[in-house]
């Protein structure tokens, strides 16, 4: 269990952000460049995908860096919302706006997309392709699925994957053959209260044992049925996987929330504090937060004594 740095001294209070409850800071500064994997970003100016129906309300870069200043992260990884479908755009702006030191893309594409585009969005800093078959069911057709796993294993990108755990069990075979990485988001949604009894873990445990898969400790409240503030049901998958896999494991926000509904968003705070519960010590949460997401999304790999604290984040 990590112990707080600096017991006794309280950090002040953080100016509050947009779609993130609290004002509160992590109890102890994270090892930099902490890395978070997974947030989204919504610009009103572009049109909804048809038959989208996550449609939250604009999050802009400048809300994201508040949250970055207020959690001590450095890096980032934004991943392609379902609300746009394929198109990009923002995705490729967010991108440009952050920087190539400071973050990594996971764009959602039609299989048959040309070489052209895959080149550009790999320019624009895309190491990822992600099925959404949770809110784009179609997307977790098989054929879909071995046909963009292909373009991944190309470029030397990886799959990512949004699905039931029940698609996840089904596929079992699919993901064992494809010739890419496969992240795991959102726990692999795995149901409560069956959790780890489901097939699925063991599915995903195999392959990050075999060094072909990732899992994002992301969205404990997608499958939670305990709810707030601890999340308990969800918050064991994440342990479990955290304990046996520090070296595969990423963690992210999910920064805005968007399956949360505007009055209920979690304290992003909160959430990077009980991934201090579940590390067993600082070299697991420096894996899990600076290294795993250096060799996943192809950060620069800084030096263990890399003096980038929590209170030196880059300028924008």
């Amino acid at each position: 269990m990590i112990e707080p740095k600096a017991a006794g001294r309280p950090q002040p209070a953080a100016a509050a952000v947009r779609w993130s409850a609290g004002v509160n800071r992590p109890r102890c500064a994270l090892p930099q460049p902490a890395t978070d994997c997974h947030h989204h970003l919504y610009d009103d100016r572009l049109a909804v995908a048809p038959g989208a129906f996550l449609q939250p309300p604009e999050a802009t870069v400048e809300d994201y860096r508040a949250l970055q200043r207020r959690l001590g992260l450095a890096r980032n990884v934004l991943i392609q919302p379902s609300t746009y479908g394929t198109d990009n755009r923002g995705l490729v702006v967010g991108l440009e706006r952050f920087g190539p030191a400071y973050a990594r893309g996971i764009a959602v594409v039609d299989r048959h997309a040309g070489e052209d585009v895959l080149r550009r969005l790999n320019d624009a800093g895309v190491c990822g392709l992600r099925i959404n078959a949770i809110a784009r069911p179609a997307d977790g057709d098989h054929a879909n699925v071995v046909a963009l796993g292909r373009r991944c294993a190309d470029l030397g990108w990886h799959l990512e994957i949004n699905a039931s755990a029940d698609w996840i069990a089904a596929a079992a075979a699919l993901l064992r053959g494809l010739p890419c990485p496969v992240v795991f988001d959102h726990l692999g949604h795995l149901p409560q209260p069956r959790g780890n009894g489901h097939p699925a873990f063991s599915i995903m445990r195999g392959l990050l044992d075999a060094g072909r898969g990732w899992i994002k400790l992301t969205g404990l409240y997608n499958d939670s049925r305990r709810g707030p503030p601890r999340y308990e049901d969800s918050a064991a998958v994440a342990a479990a996987f955290a304990a046996f896999a520090p070296e595969r494991a990423v963690w992210g926000s999910d920064w805005p929330h968007p399956t949360e509904p505007a009055h209920a968003k979690p304290n992003d705070a909160d959430l990077l504090d009980l991934l201090l519960e579940w590390v067993p010590d600082d070299a697991a949460l420096r894996r899990i937060l600076v290294t795993n997401p250096a060799l996943l999304y192809g950060f620069p790999l800084p030096p263990e004594n890399d003096a980038f604290g929590a209170g030196n984040l880059p300028e924008r």
